[in-house]
């Protein structure tokens, strides 16, 4: 049992430590939430807090230069999404700032980009390695598929249980392997998707709470966000780790072929 426990500990450990930087959005959320900083809105301090965070991470070697492409490209993904999502008035910002886009502040985007750069993090520290990854004529069409019904189902049918048994079916065999305290460890890759959109919606509801955006039945007070969003969560994880797992396959299989590692 004690064993047990000290396992729980390193890897809750290895865990907070790879939210680094959603744990520095949340904090820079509920600082400019409390202290009203001088000179410039709330919206743009939050982006230079951001872009700070983000030079930091990689001036530090926390974050490497090809994590950092991938963490800018889910910038430009969330980006796109805010944009769409914000017109349609799924949610909405409320506040004014000078780095705002058609409503939306550009600072969102870092929210995206830290669950990418949460998934970059975790894989490193806890040496992930997937066993029965399904081909990728199979994960590329249904990371695509996923990532469009958040657009097309405000026009057509909303297709996400029907994405989300595909998904059960794609990575029925898929297991993560990880380490934790020189101990290995196996779980369906399934369930880490489970597990992943369910602390992003705790997290999601911190950040309401904070301000970061608001949802229509908001507006008034401040509530629970409905736990069918978890539904949605899930969703994006499960794009987030396609992603980030296809690049990383990619270039393992760079690595291989090439005998040494690819520069950075």
């Amino acid at each position: 049992m004690r064993t047990a426990w000290l396992q729980l500990f390193r890897f809750g450990r290895e865990q907070a430590l790879s939210c680094v930087f959603p744990m520095v959005i949340f904090a820079s959320l509920a600082v400019t939430k409390l202290i009203p900083l001088p000179w410039l809105p709330r919206y743009d301090w939050l982006l230079l807090l951001c872009l700070v965070m983000q030079w930091g991470m990689v001036r530090s070697g926390l974050e490497t230069r090809d994590e950092l492409k991938v963490i800018t490209m889910f910038h430009l993904i969330g980006l796109a999404l805010e944009l769409f999502k914000v017109h349609m008035g799924s949610w909405s910002y409320p506040e004014e700032g000078y780095s705002k886009v058609f409503g939306v502040p550009l600072y969102s985007g870092f929210m995206y980009a830290s669950v990418a750069s949460y998934l970059c993090q975790a894989w490193r520290r806890l040496k992930v390695e997937l066993i029965g990854w399904p081909p990728f004529p199979a994960v590329v069409p249904l990371a695509v598929m996923i990532y469009a019904n958040f657009f097309t189902h405000h026009f057509w049918i909303d297709v996400r249980w029907w994405l989300s048994a595909l998904v059960l079916l794609v990575f029925w065999r898929t297991r993560v392997a990880y380490e934790v305290g020189g101990t290995r460890y196996r779980m369906p890759l399934a369930l880490s998707f489970v597990l992943i959109g369910l602390f992003i919606w705790i997290a999601e509801n911190v950040a309401t709470f904070f301000g970061a955006w608001e949802y229509p039945d908001q507006s008034g007070s401040w509530r629970l966000v409905h736990l069918g969003k978890v539904s949605s969560w899930l969703l994006l994880v499960i794009v987030s780790f396609l992603i980030v797992a296809t690049l990383k396959l990619v270039k393992e299989r760079q690595v291989d072929k090439s005998g040494q590692p690819k520069k950075r």
